[in-house]
């Protein structure tokens, strides 16, 4: 018999014989404790037991907390008590990729890496097979339009599969037409506004002088009970320990808090953040993520190189000099709440902005006097052709990453610009005349 098997090994290949196990069915993530979300969070978590719910939508502002109820939903499946069979998270953003999105819902079914080649039609096909087989919970964050599902290949939660669907939007609109059992979520109150600022600012800076918590408070009421706001704020307050720093900081969030519309009153509150950054070279490193598309991990070290391209860090004249200023600046620009920590890519460390953050920087670098017409950011905005040729010639800084452009045919006049961010198309001819006329790129 052993010699039947011997001849029989020796007529097929068996380096392989199984597929790699899945991945864990959930990976918990980390999160900002969510002050003044926890009745929200026992209410959806109520609707999660109601089999009579399959959708349920989280409507709100940028910045309002969804994001962090999502992330706290997800790592509540991680419980013994739990008894999801999958539990799927993926970013949507509004330029979505179908194919990107299957990709990370594959990896969490456990797919191997060469599944990501097939095609889109049969990527949904394959993960209807595995979760209409199974109790699954689909987590999608922020979604800007109304989305398929069966596009993605997610069955329609039912009574039958148990099954739950759980997004976020920030259009309640959209929540009702995607049949989803829709919750808003609030602005804190302002004991609770109070409390995560409080948080934020720290013990050192609230108790330097006494009149300072009266006008902490004053300063808490400016960010409008917006989480993001109080947090970013907070952060740059916790270094101030004088009535007149205070002081200041009221005055300038007052400027801005007539009757504009809500989003520049949140801008106006980030900005101020921003404002608070020790030096212009910071200002410019910050401004300068915004080229990456929304939700993006970017390598630090890419990120430095291109700081020194730039000659953001002109006071060294080699790379390795300017990795000790640059990792002081990420540093201060993580502890302001300006950047998060983007996890690993391939080893390498990444940061990441929030998707408010990132709208109020390309809106700084949209309105502010210093750096009009400077950036021209169109990356991950689903482009098929290059941006008309006109809109170059001022330019200084220009991304058209994470698209789906195929050819550069024209010669654009580009006497100003030094950083063109191309990866990510889909290239297939670049003109040979093309880089001719960008003398500083």
């Amino acid at each position: 018999m052993l010699q039947e098997i011997s001849d029989h090994k020796s007529k097929g290949a068996f380096e392989k014989v199984a597929e790699d196990p899945p991945a864990a069915s959930v990976v918990v993530r980390p999160v900002e404790q969510p002050v003044g979300l926890e009745s929200t969070i026992q209410t959806l978590w109520s609707c999660i037991d109601d089999k009579d719910v399959g959708i349920i939508g989280l409507c709100g502002m940028g910045g309002v907390g969804k994001t962090t109820l999502l992330t706290k939903l997800k790592n509540m499946f991680s419980t013994p008590q739990s008894d999801f069979k999958v539990v799927i998270w993926a970013v949507v953003s509004a330029y979505y990729d179908v194919g990107k999105i299957q990709d990370r819902i594959g990896e969490h079914i456990g797919f191997p890496r060469s599944w990501e080649n097939k095609s889109v039609e049969q990527k949904a096909r394959d993960i209807y097979g595995i979760l209409s087989t199974k109790r699954f919970v689909v987590l999608l964050d922020d979604i800007w339009e109304q989305v398929d599902f069966n596009e993605f290949g997610i069955p329609e939660p039912s009574q039958e599969n148990s099954s739950k669907l759980i997004f976020t939007s920030r259009s309640r609109q959209l929540c009702v037409a995607m049949g989803a059992k829709t919750f808003k979520v609030q602005p804190l109150e302002l004991e609770k506004a109070w409390e995560l600022f409080q948080d934020k600012v720290g013990d050192e800076a609230l108790n330097s002088h006494p009149d300072i918590p009266n006008l902490a408070k004053k300063v808490a009421e400016r960010c409008h009970g917006l989480p993001l706001a109080l947090i970013t704020v907070g952060r740059a307050m916790a270094c101030k320990t004088t009535l007149g720093e205070w002081n200041y900081a009221i005055e300038t969030l007052k400027r801005h808090d007539g009757t504009p519309e809500i989003l520049d009153q949140v801008f106006s509150a980030l900005k101020f953040s921003y404002d608070n950054l020790p030096n212009a070279t910071m200002k410019c490193c910050f401004l300068y993520c915004c080229l990456h598309p929304e939700d993006y991990s970017i390598p630090k070290k890419r990120l430095v190189e291109y700081w020194f391209c730039e000659g953001l860090l002109n006071e060294y004249d080699r790379v390795s000099d300017a990795q000790m200023q640059s990792n002081d600046i990420i540093s201060s620009l993580l502890n302001a709440c300006l950047l998060e920590n983007g996890g690993e890519i391939h080893g390498e460390e990444c940061v990441k902005m929030h998707d408010v953050i990132r709208d109020m920087a390309l809106w700084i670098a949209h309105n502010s006097e210093a750096t009009e017409h400077n950036f021209f950011v169109q990356a991950g905005a689903q482009l098929y052709e290059e941006p008309y040729v006109k809109a170059w010639e001022s330019v200084k800084r220009m991304s058209v990453m994470a698209n789906k452009i195929k050819v550069l045919k024209e010669t654009p006049k580009c006497p100003n610009l030094r950083t063109l961010f191309l990866s990510q198309n889909e290239l297939q001819l670049i003109s040979d005349g093309f880089f001719q006329l960008m003398p500083h790129l």
